[in-house]
């Protein structure tokens, strides 16, 4: 597999997506695909940002996998310590960390 990104130039939004191919793209390759798929977008679609409307639009046309938090199997945080490497888990809008103790580890 390989990675593309698309984001938007404003900071305040922060619109960063990230798509996979089976197929390998030069960088002027994957920017035309880009060029088009806005051209057909400009000023008409319904997610929250260009940039997640151009890469729906690459997943319809151009057999493209946007990658999206709904694809998210697994999360962990990870920290210094042990104390600080937490499993994150997300269900609806929530996020949940969940924690483990020393007795957890007796238990197996």
């Amino acid at each position: 597999m390989y990675f593309y990104e698309i984001h938007e130039p404003d900071d305040e939004l922060g619109a960063t997506v990230l798509l996979c191919h089976e197929e390998r793209f030069e960088p002027f390759e994957f920017f035309a695909l880009v060029k088009k798929a806005r051209a057909l977008l400009r000023g008409s679609f319904e997610e929250d940002s260009l940039a997640e409307a151009i890469a729906n639009e690459l997943q319809r046309s151009s057999a493209f996998l946007h990658v999206t938090d709904d694809l998210l199997l697994a999360s962990v945080s990870v920290g210094e310590t042990d104390e600080e490497t937490l499993l994150v888990t997300e269900s609806g809008e929530d996020r949940t960390v969940l924690l483990s103790t020393d007795d957890d580890d007796k238990m197996e």
